[in-house]
Order: structure tokens, then C-alpha cells, then sequence
């Protein structure tokens, strides 16, 4: 029966049995990776990592139900999810650990790996793909706030531990320039701010600079305020870009724009305007997702190349196309090459490469 071939209902030749059984295997397995991925949203959002975390030793469910104040056969089914997943490492006799690594990936918020706040926005995930049905119709996407706040709230943990560890040691000194202008006092913008975390982390650092974060969405906007003003700071300002649109006045000694251009309906016509707000001897710092002009090579020199799509269709490309008219150009829509012909298209004639050892995201220094 393993060699016998099924009638097919094409012309191409009929699948084996086996070959059937081996291709509904990749089926299943994206299934469990979305259930899985929803069992990590339980364990972030209930506590049940950090719980882990704090154990001294392997935990039975019982055990870890009355450090969380849960109910035992629930938690006991979890924790059997994330054993065999291999996220957490099993003991026998149904006691379970997380690892070290796992610790600093699902526990630990102010790790340089931490993973887990991905997760937050799951289920506002997961209610988009009913609109995404219309999308492929209309070709309208939705703007990143139909998330609601929790789309916010996940996109700053997945990125605000980066720039809170990495950007004032490792990446500013490598601009050439731009910390000796901060230091003295330099005008700042970050366009697609997002919930802020950037801008307050050199506004801590650099207190004689100003900072104004640019920004879309509301929501994201309400936890750039909560920020601010937890971080105690007087020399930030938030706008929201319906009302306060970037100066066109060459004001901006220093811009940043981290993740996000390539989300953008316009992202064309915002480089201009990064163009028109940017000083003449003023830096730009340009983030974007790391890819490669052709999608084969995509496929086979990035392991997360099959995230990065499935993200686009859920999320970037779905933004970028928000508006008719967007240009769509996805996750992976700004290889290098694309991004100098933008930067040059829009005056800018100095463009740098930068790798700071982010696994996502490469980085452009750009300058008029």
C-alpha cells in the first residue's frame, strides 16, 4: 500500500501514499505551530513561565497551579503542549523545567531575547483573517490599529529590548558624527515611533537633545505618552501624523525610522520627506526587515523566510495596502539595492550599510 499512488485531479502524476502522508505532515505541522504559538500567549499573558522561571527545581502541574493560582488540569494539559513542543524539558513523571535559554526568551522582559510579548496580540491575529478574505477581493489591507491596543503593545515587545540594550553603546557610536550632535544638542525625529521606546532611551542619554516621535497610530501613540511620562523625561514630544505632519524645513540633525518604512502605504513619497526634514549635514538612521532582491534567494538563505511572508500577508504588506493606492511592498519589500535606489531618487547621495549583529534587521546610514 506505501508505493500505491492515489487518482489524481490533475495531469500531473498521482501522489504515492507515502508522498501524501509526508506533504500532510508540513500541513500539520503549521497547524501546531499556530497552537502552539497560542499556548505561548496563555503562558505569557497567565504567568506561567515566569513561574517556571522562579522554580528551584522540575514542577508538577499541581505545583505549578498553586504558584499561579490555576486550575491544575488545565495547566497540566499546557504544560504537556510545551513539553512536546520542546519548550519546556520534561523530567519524568510529568515534572517540567524551562530552560535557562528558555528563561531569558519567555520569562525575563528585560532580556535582550525576550520573545514572549510577540505573542500578545495572538488573538487579534487570528480575528484578521476573516477581514483578510475581503482583502484578496478589494485589495485593501487594514492599518496595523485594527490590532487594537494590543497590536501596539506586542510590536514594542518585540523590538524595545534591542534598542533599550543596543542603541546608545553599540549603534549611535557607530554614526559617524551623531553622538558628538547629540551630546551638544540635536534636533531628533523618529518617523513611525511606535510606542517610543527609541526616542526615551536617547532622551535619557542625551538630555540637551530634542526628540519628537511621528507616528500613525493611536494606539501606539497612548503608550508613547505612558512611556514618557514613566520615564520621567521633558525633552520628548509625540505627534500624531494626521495632525502634525514631519517639517519640511531641513530642522532634523538626526532621523530615525526602525522597522517600519516598508509598512507604510507611501513609502516613496515619505523618503522625500525624510529628504525635505533632514539637515544638510544631518544622518539618517534606516531600519528594515534583512532581504534579498529575489525571492529564491529569500527561500534559501533565510531561515524565517516563510515568517516573514506569512507576517507580510497578516500584517506589513496588509498596512502598506491600507489605503488604495498603497505600494504594498511588504516585509521583505526593501532589499538594499531597492532602498539606495530610494534614498537616491529622493537627493540623498551617501549610503552605508550596518550589521549590529540583529538577526531580523539590517541597518542604513544615510545622508544627503
Amino acid at each position: 500500500m506505501a508505493g500505491d499512488s492515489v487518482p489524481s485531479m490533475t495531469d500531473q502524476p498521482a501522489p504515492t501514499v507515502d508522498e501524501l502522508r509526508a506533504y500532510s505532515f508540513v500541513v500539520f505541522s503549521q497547524l501546531q505551530g499556530f497552537l502552539i504559538a497560542g499556548t505561548i500567549h496563555l503562558g505569557e499573558r497567565l504567568g506561567l513561565y515566569r513561574a517556571l522561571a522562579a522554580a528551584e527545581e522540575p514542577v508538577t502541574a499541581a505545583e505549578l497551579a498553586a504558584a499561579t493560582g490555576l486550575h491544575e488540569r488545565w495547566v497540566r494539559e499546557w504544560l504537556r503542549a510545551q513539553g512536546a513542543a520542546r519548550l519546556l524539558e520534561h523530567h519524568g513523571d510529568e515534572r517540567f523545567s524551562l530552560p535557562a535559554a528558555g528563561a531569558a526568551v519567555l520569562a525575563d522582559p528585560s532580556s535582550l531575547f525576550y520573545a514572549a510579548g510577540a505573542f500578545r496580540h495572538l488573538p487579534k491575529r487570528a480575528e484578521v483573517f476573516t477581514s483578510l478574505r475581503d482583502s484578496f477581493r478589494t485589495g485593501i489591507g487594514h492599518p496595523y490599529d485594527a490590532m487594537g491596543p494590543e497590536g501596539a503593545e506586542s510590536v514594542e515587545a518585540m523590538f524595545s529590548n534591542w534598542y533599550r540594550h543596543m542603541l546608545v553603546p553599540v549603534m549611535l557610536p557607530a554614526l559617524d558624527g551623531v553622538v558628538d550632535k547629540l551630546t551638544a544638542g540635536a534636533t531628533v525625529a523618529d518617523v513611525g515611533c511606535g510606542a517610543g521606546v527609541a526616542l526615551l532611551t536617547m532622551a535619557v542619554a542625551y538630555p540637551a537633545s530634542t526628540f519628537h516621535g511621528y507616528e500613525a497610530s493611536v494606539h501606539a501613540i497612548e503608550r508613547a505618552e505612558a512611556n514618557r511620562s514613566a520615564a520621567g523625561v521633558d525633552n520628548v514630544t509625540f505627534h500624531h501624523v494626521a495632525d502634525e505632519p514631519l517639517p519640511a524645513d531641513g530642522s532634523i540633525d538626526f532621523l530615525l525610522t526602525l522597522d517600519c518604512v516598508h509598512d507604510m502605504t507611501r513609502p516613496t513619497e515619505v523618503v522625500g520627506a525624510i529628504r525635505r526634514a533632514l539637515a544638510e549635514d544631518g544622518t539618517w538612521l534606516w531600519a528594515e526587515p534583512k532581504a534579498l532582491p529575489r525571492y529564491e534567494d529569500n527561500v534559501e538563505r533565510n531561515p524565517m523566510a516563510a515568517l516573514m511572508y506569512g507576517m507580510s500577508v497578516v500584517s506589513c504588506m496588509a498596512s502598506a495596502l491600507s489605503e488604495p493606492g498603497g505600494e504594498g511592498l511588504g516585509t521583505l519589500g526593501i532589499p538594499e539595492p531597492r532602498a539606495r535606489e530610494m534614498a537616491a531618487a529622493a537627493g540623498f547621495t551617501r549610503f552605508e550599510v550596518h550589521d549590529f549583529g540583529n538577526p531580523v534587521n539590517t541597518y542604513f546610514e544615510v545622508r544627503p
